[in-house]
């Protein structure tokens, strides 16, 4: 074998730097590039010369009068800083540093390629069993919605094909989604400027945004109960909105910083947001552990601010029970969850707590019945409760999912499937890149919260993004996204074959830039996993699904005309 055949070690170069008192002369830096290069049975004899060698050169420098300067050209990883391995993107995939605990599920001792919740979702956790607690409360209460819950459970329809899009709709990233409450192909849409977009994806070209309501984050938005053409909305410049829809006029209802920009400690921001229709109300919290309470019928606020959560962290979601509104779900920066009632509201007067390890980013009651309870936590968990009745010290079920994200993304949020009578079904996005085919894309999850396992896993070529906000239509088997500053609508393939219009133009492409889904030059819509994967996420085999036309519509108008 010669004695280039192998490598065993990498080389090292030591630079010797001139001193001050010295100038350039015909002798110049001297530069010695000793490597090493051995067989196996000679490796340590051969080491041993090399750091005798480099002694020597050192000591000749040091008579000299210059500082030398070692440079090793050994590889080390980028995390821990130490040789031997590579972390980062390896085609498509992301490789984690073997020094680290697993990304996905927090453990040590193994890394997210290998670890068994990314193989098989349901790994760890122990499947719902009926329970009855001989009750009296349980009974009455599952009495009262039994003729809702159909006896045999029926089979999950999927939406799983990309029916119609708008790509580049908002300025910024999209932040929450709601579809009209009567009207079936209308979905509004807000984003991080605070605009806040009407689409008729029925149509797919009538669309609307309304950027004069909010100055930043829209955070959140509900229907009226009373009127569908009225929307309120929550943003992070301390306002709450009531905007008709036809108009585009806004009426602010609340308005937390009157006195403008007085620094951050001072800077009141509204996150999560529902409505009490019962008693015309809507509920609103702030970034400092506050509740305010808002009368629909006078537009004014209803009472003192209720601290319900740690004070001076964020309160990021509300939901009242859908069953029996006076039940309020609550959940925070805290680490904790809590079960209020609104009809005595006080400070530490929670009916019950649930702590997280970490940020808790949503907690919603079931659908139906209101008797379940599900959370998304930043370490990587989704929570389940199978009763409000029961034991909630500790929860049903822990689902290890991939929502661990960066500060530039929407919060990701498991939402439950409104048409699912056996409340199991929620939709969540991915984080963590997936290979498929050689493109890094992040797929949307359905997962079965009563066995932990993953139902389907739905993603399209062409979005090569993260895709945080999703949202299950409550009549409609549609599935509308969020990624970046796109809206996507998903159907059950049979259904959007019947659908499809003949001309087949249901993707609007509202910037003429740059027409590819998945590249977006936005500062915030990037992420670790997805803005290095940019030139790995290429096909060039692929022709892409779906078909792009220009956004305005005035050019089609004037054809016609002519």
């Amino acid at each position: 074998m010669s004695a280039r055949a192998r490598r065993t070690s990498f080389p090292e170069v030591v630079i010797e730097r001139d001193s001050d008192t010295e100038k350039s002369s015909d002798d110049e830096e001297e530069v010695e590039d000793d490597v090493v290069e051995s067989d196996d049975q000679e490796e340590e004899e051969e080491d041993e010369e090399q750091k005798g060698k480099e002694a020597e050169v050192s000591s000749a420098a040091n008579k000299k009068g210059k500082a030398p300067i070692t440079i090793s050209l050994k590889k080390v990883c980028k995390v821990c800083k130490r040789a031997g391995h590579q972390a980062g993107f390896q085609g498509p995939t992301y490789i984690d540093c073997p020094m680290k605990p697993c990304f996905l599920c927090k453990l040590p001792g193994h890394t997210t390629v290998n670890c068994p919740h990314r193989v098989a979702m349901e790994f760890g956790v122990i499947p719902a069993s009926r329970k009855r607690t001989n009750n009296s409360l349980d009974y009455v209460f599952e009495r009262q919605v039994r003729h809702r819950v159909p006896s045999i459970k029926p089979e999950f329809v999927i939406p799983d094909e990309v029916n119609c899009a708008v790509i580049r709709y908002h300025s910024r990233r999209v932040t929450c989604l709601e579809f009209h409450p009567t009207n079936n192909n209308i979905l509004l849409s807000g984003d991080k400027k605070g605009q806040l977009g009407v689409w008729d994806f029925g149509k797919v070209h009538e669309k609307t945004v309304y950027g004069n309501i909010h100055s930043c984050l829209l955070n959140n938005m509900k229907f009226s109960p009373a009127n569908d053409g009225t929307v309120y909305a929550a943003s992070s410049d301390g306002t709450m909105s009531c905007t008709d829809l036809e108009t585009g006029l806004s009426t602010p209802l609340m308005d937390l910083n009157p006195n403008g920009w007085q620094g951050p400690n001072s800077w009141t921001m509204l996150y999560g947001m529902d409505l009490n229709a019962e008693k015309g109300l809507v509920l609103v919290a702030d970034n400092f552990g506050f509740l305010h309470l808002v009368d629909t019928r006078s537009n004014s606020q209803k009472g003192n601010s209720i601290l319900i959560h740690k004070k001076g962290t964020k309160v990021v979601g509300l939901h009242c029970n859908p069953f029996q509104p006076d039940l309020l779900l609550s959940c925070g920066n805290d680490h904790f969850a809590r079960i209020w009632d609104i009809r005595r509201l006080e400070g530490e007067s929670c009916l019950q707590s649930l702590p997280h390890k970490r940020v808790v980013n949503s907690a919603y009651f079931s659908p139906i019945s209101g008797s379940k309870i599900v959370t998304t936590s930043i370490d990587n968990r989704i929570r389940v409760w199978d009763s409000i009745f029961g034991n909630m010290e500790t929860p049903s079920r822990e689902i290890v999912h991939s929502h661990d994200f960066n500060r530039h993304l929407t919060p990701f949020r498991a939402e439950w499937d409104p048409k699912d009578p056996s409340e199991s079904l929620v939709v969540v996005g991915r984080y963590i890149s997936e290979n498929y085919n050689g493109l890094a894309l992040h797929p949307i999850d359905f997962i079965d919260i009563s066995t932990g396992q993953l139902v389907a896993e739905v993603m399209d070529p062409n979005i090569t993004t993260i895709t945080p906000v999703n949202k299950l239509h409550p009549r409609d088997d549609v599935l509308a996204s969020g990624s970046s500053r796109s809206l996507f609508i998903w159907r059950p393939k049979e259904k959007s074959e019947m659908v499809q219009e003949k001309d087949e133009r249901k993707i609007v492409v509202c910037d003429r830039k740059n027409s590819k889904f998945g590249d977006d030059d936005d500062d915030d819509s990037g992420d670790d996993f997805s803005s290095k994967k940019g030139k790995n996420g290429k096909s060039k085999s692929k022709k892409p699904i779906l078909v792009t036309t220009p956004c305005s519509s005035s050019k089609k108008k004037k054809k016609k005309k002519s």
